[in-house]
């Protein structure tokens, strides 16, 4: 077998690979909290309005919030692939700035709802 560029730099690769990863079941575990609140919300009996709304939101926050992790985590991965390739690699805060404000605003929308309810 001939040897790739990529061949030279598997540690760094295997790396890049295991980051992803680790987004990808951030992203699922968001939409999973999504999905339990709003269940466990609807199984219960006397609910009010604005819990009923505040829920909703937090569903389709969660499922929005999840969805884009895996859409940067995939180009975070794609550009950081190449720039391993070509030994031009820097770190980005972008997906790590993003994930963090987004998981804040999801973390006062379930304060709320726990106060509410």
């Amino acid at each position: 077998m001939k040897s790739t560029i990529e061949s030279k730099y598997i540690t760094q690769h295997l790396a890049n690979e295991r980051t992803y990863l680790a987004w990808i079941r951030t992203a699922l575990a968001m939409i999973g909290i999504g999905f339990l609140i709003v269940n466990i919300h609807f199984s219960m009996s006397s609910t009010s309005d604005f819990s009923n709304q505040l829920a909703q939101w937090i569903g389709i926050f969660s499922v929005v919030l999840g969805l884009l992790i895996i859409v940067f985590a995939t180009s975070s991965y794609l550009i950081k692939k190449k720039q391993i390739n070509e030994q031009t690699f820097q770190s980005s805060n972008r997906v790590v700035w993003m994930v963090s404000i987004l998981s804040i605003i999801l973390s006062i929308l379930f304060f709320l709802y726990f106060l509410v309810f």
